[in-house]
């Protein structure tokens, strides 16, 4: 199977952060970082922050991944690429493949187009953020060759 990805349109957009800016918050939850009153706000927020002008934010690249066989769309990607950075480092923010078809490698598909969209596109390293309870995605990440580089631990004390 073979992916490639395209420009979101506004359209996809909406689609894309009216869905993601859920999920993000319900992440959040999970990994005890929010409470479940304070996520859908804060998630809202830094969703706002991080993409100030939707689509035009500086710096911001936003996809479809899109099947080349039949031109569906699979999910959606978000890195960040600031061609100034030192490192030559795009940053994933978020990449989502449609529930109903998760397990057939289209996250994998699209993190290998990825990799061949960024060294077109000057960029030398690709990181992201995974939370811990995201085994799934660990392991896909893993059998791409990304390391962990950075972990924070934490310790519930009262877990009544």
């Amino acid at each position: 199977m073979t992916v490639t990805l395209i420009p979101m349109t506004q359209d996809d957009f909406a689609h894309y952060t009216s869905k993601s800016i859920l999920v993000y918050a319900d992440e959040k939850v999970e990994a005890g970082t929010w409470t479940k009153e304070e996520a859908p706000e804060k998630a809202e927020k830094e969703f706002e922050r991080l993409l100030p002008e939707g689509l035009d934010s500086e710096n911001q690249f936003l996809y479809a991944i899109t099947k080349i066989e039949d031109k569906k769309k699979v999910g959606w990607l978000w890195y960040r690429f600031d061609p100034s950075h030192r490192q030559k480092e795009a940053f994933i923010f978020d990449i989502f493949i449609f529930d109903e078809l998760q397990g057939q490698d289209y996250g994998k598909a699209a993190l290998q187009e990825l990799d061949d969209h960024a060294l077109a596109n000057g960029i030398e390293k690709i990181s992201l953020h995974v939370f811990a309870h995201n085994r799934r995605a660990i392991n896909l990440y893993e059998k791409l060759d990304y390391e962990a580089k950075d972990i924070i631990m934490s310790k519930l004390l009262n877990k009544g």
